[in-house]
């Protein structure tokens, strides 16, 4: 009972990606052919709203649901690092029609073809824990 309020927000966000078309392989296609601005414009949306929101945690000294306080740490500088891990995660984007947050919503609205995605993305954060301390920082 006490993790309710996280599935339900976790069920609301899967019908707002769902609605939205978040989760549609040809509206994300469409976005890396630069045919539509559906999705960067969703993008951009939550980009914004997250710039905001972390201005407003941090004006007001928003706690956590824990009752601890919000901290944000400055990231590493590495071009190479980000680079590199953007392309990665841009490609896998693009190849497979979903990021992975969306992917349990594509899953729920019954497309099972997903689940080999879901497996690639299991074994791929494993391997990045295994390879982690060898990758540029």
């Amino acid at each position: 009972m006490k993790y309710l309020k996280f599935l339900l927000v976790g069920v609301l966000f899967g019908i707002i990606v769902t609605k939205s078309e978040i989760i549609s392989w040809f509206r994300i296609q469409e976005m890396f052919r630069f045919d539509s601005f559906h999705m960067y414009g969703i993008i951009g949306t939550a980009v914004i709203t997250g710039i905001i929101m972390v201005q407003i945690i941090k004006k007001y000294k928003i706690k956590s649901m824990e009752g601890t306080e919000i901290t944000f740490q400055d990231k590493d500088k590495s071009f190479t690092r980000y680079i590199l891990g953007g392309t990665i995660f841009g490609l896998g984007w693009a190849l497979v029609g979903a990021c992975p947050g969306p992917m349990f919503a594509v899953l729920g609205v019954g497309v099972w073809s997903m689940g080999i995605v879901f497996v690639g993305a299991l074994l791929g954060t494993f391997l990045y824990g295994v390879l982690r301390s060898k990758l540029p920082h």
